[in-house]
C-alpha cells in the first residue's frame, strides 16, 4: 500500500469516527415518542418537539371571587428514551404534572384573597337621627392547608382544589351599635313663645348643640359648644337676670337651654362637673337644679361610659326638649330638689307715677339643695348631695297713679296761737 492510500484511509477513519461521535448526539433513525417522529433530531431538539406537541397541562384553584388557573410544568422520562432509542421504536413516555412555583403563586394568591372585616359604622345628624352603614365579614386564607390539598390533587390526578379560607368576622355589628344608640333619658322645659328673641336664643344654642356626639370619657363644654352670646354669633336682646335684677342682655334664654340640657346630662348618667345657680330662682325647674351659664360660669358633664353617648335637642314654639342616647347600664338616675328655707318678701315699694302697674314683681328667697338618686329598678341605691344653694329676695315695686291736686281749692286757714 502506497503512502497516499495509507493517509487516505487514515482520513476516513478518522471522519468515520466524527460521524460515530455525531450520530451518539442524534436520535436514531425512525424513533417516534408519544406519535411525535423525531428521528434524526438532537437530544434537545427531540425533547422539545415531543413537549411541545402536548397540550398545555393548567390547575384550577377556586375561590370567593372565581377561578384562577395556572399553566404547570411536566415531569417526564423524555430525555432518557430519546437517548436509549433504537431505530424505528414508537415509544410512549411517562409524565406527570409538576407545579415549580406553587409555594410561590398560592402565596400571593392568599395575600390577594385576604379580605379584612369592615365594622358596622353608624351616623348621628343635627335634627337626632340614626343611620348605620352595615358590617361586612372578612376573608382570610389557610396557606398551608392550600398547599397541602393542591399537592394532593396533583398526586391523584385531579387539575383543581378549592382556597381553603375562613370568614373573619367584624368588631362591631349594626345590632351591636343599636343597642349602644338607645334612649338613655329625656328632658324638657316649656317658655313663652311668644318672646320671640327669647325663644330665638333658646332654639340657636339647642340647634348648636344637637348632634353632639360625646364619645367614651369625653368631656362637654356648653359655652364652647355653643360660643359667645353676641349679636355677631347670631343671638338677640332678651331679659338676663343680674344682680338680682331682670335686666336686657344679648342671649338672654339660654340659659333655659343649659338648665334642660343639664337635666336630661344627669337623668342620662353623665357625671356634671360645673354647674351654677342663677341669683334669683327659675320658674321652670325646681331649686337647685337650674344651670346659669355666662361668660364666667359654665354647664360641663363627662362621659362615664365606656361607649359614645349622642345628644339631640327638639324645639317647639313653646318648649325645648334634650335627650341622650347611648348604651343603658341598667339604673335610673334623678335629681331630687329640697326647699331648706323660705324668706318672705319685704312690703312692696310703692311708687307714684302715670298709670297702675307691677314694676317689679316680689320674689321670695329661698335656700335649697338638690341630691342625685341612683334607683336599680325601684331600690335607691344611693342619694348624694348635688348641690345647695340660695336664691335672693326680690322686693316688689308696684307704681300708683299719681294725684292731682286742685288748683282753686283754697288754702285752709292758718291757725294762730293764743295767750291765755
Amino acid at each position: 500500500m502506497t503512502k497516499g492510500l495509507r493517509v487516505l484511509f487514515a482520513l476516513l477513519a478518522a471522519g468515520g469516527v466524527f460521524l460515530c461521535g455525531n450520530a451518539g448526539g442524534r436520535v436514531k433513525r425512525g424513533v417516534s415518542v408519544d406519535g411525535v417522529p423525531i428521528g434524526g433530531m438532537t437530544y434537545a431538539e427531540a425533547e422539545a418537539r415531543v413537549r411541545e406537541k402536548r397540550p398545555p397541562l393548567t390547575f384550577a384553584v377556586h375561590t370567593a371571587e372565581g377561578e384562577v388557573s395556572y399553566t404547570l410544568d411536566y415531569r417526564d422520562d423524555v430525555s432518557a428514551l430519546v437517548r436509549g432509542a433504537r431505530r424505528y421504536q414508537c415509544l410512549t413516555s411517562s409524565c406527570a404534572p409538576e407545579w415549580i412555583g406553587a409555594e410561590t403563586d398560592l402565596a400571593a394568591l392568599c395575600k390577594k384573597e385576604a379580605r379584612d372585616p369592615v365594622d358596622a359604622k353608624v351616623f348621628f345628624t343635627k335634627r337626632g337621627e340614626f343611620f348605620y352603614t352595615p358590617e361586612r365579614a372578612g376573608r382570610q386564607c389557610d396557606y398551608q392547608k392550600t398547599l397541602t390539598a393542591a399537592l394532593a390533587a396533583l398526586k391523584e390526578g385531579r387539575n383543581g382544589v378549592s382556597l381553603a379560607t375562613q370568614a373573619v368576622s367584624p368588631s362591631v355589628t349594626v345590632e351591636m351599635l343599636k343597642a349602644r344608640t338607645r334612649k338613655l333619658a329625656s328632658f324638657v322645659t316649656y317658655f313663652d313663645g311668644a318672646n320671640t328673641d327669647r325663644a330665638h336664643n333658646i332654639t340657636l344654642a339647642c340647634m348648636r348643640i344637637s348632634g353632639t356626639v360625646l364619645p367614651a370619657g369625653g368631656a362637654f363644654s356648653f359655652n364652647e359648644t355653643v360660643g359667645k352670646r353676641t349679636e355677631e354669633n347670631g343671638f338677640r336682646t332678651a331679659n338676663v337676670i343680674f344682680e338680682g335684677e331682670f335686666v336686657p342682655g344679648v342671649g338672654g334664654g339660654v340659659c333655659q337651654a343649659s338648665t334642660t340640657l343639664m337635666n336630661c346630662a344627669v337623668a342620662a348618667g353623665l357625671r356634671v362637673t360645673e354647674s351654677r345657680p342663677h341669683s334669683l330662682s327659675v320658674s321652670y325647674v325646681a331649686p337647685s337644679c337650674d344651670a346659669m351659664v355666662s361668660e364666667y360660669s359654665d354647664l360641663r358633664f363627662e362621659n362615664p361610659y365606656g361607649y359614645p353617648v349622642y345628644i339631640a335637642a327638639e324645639m317647639g314654639k313653646s318648649f325645648v326638649r334634650f335627650t341622650c342616647y347611648g348604651l343603658p347600664d341598667g339604673k335610673r338616675y334623678a335629681l331630687e330638689s329640697s326647699v331648706t328655707a323660705r324668706v318672705a318678701p319685704p312690703p312692696e315699694k310703692i311708687i307714684e307715677g302715670d298709670e297702675e302697674k307691677t314694676v317689679r314683681a316680689e320674689k321670695e328667697g329661698i335656700a335649697s339643695e338638690s341630691y342625685l338618686c341612683v334607683y336599680e329598678g325601684e331600690t335607691l341605691l344611693s342619694r348624694t348631695l348635688f348641690r345647695r344653694d340660695r336664691y335672693a329676695v326680690v322686693q316688689g315695686i308696684r307704681q300708683v297713679k299719681k294725684q292731682e291736686t286742685d288748683a282753686k281749692t283754697p288754702a285752709p286757714p292758718a291757725v294762730t296761737a293764743q295767750k291765755d
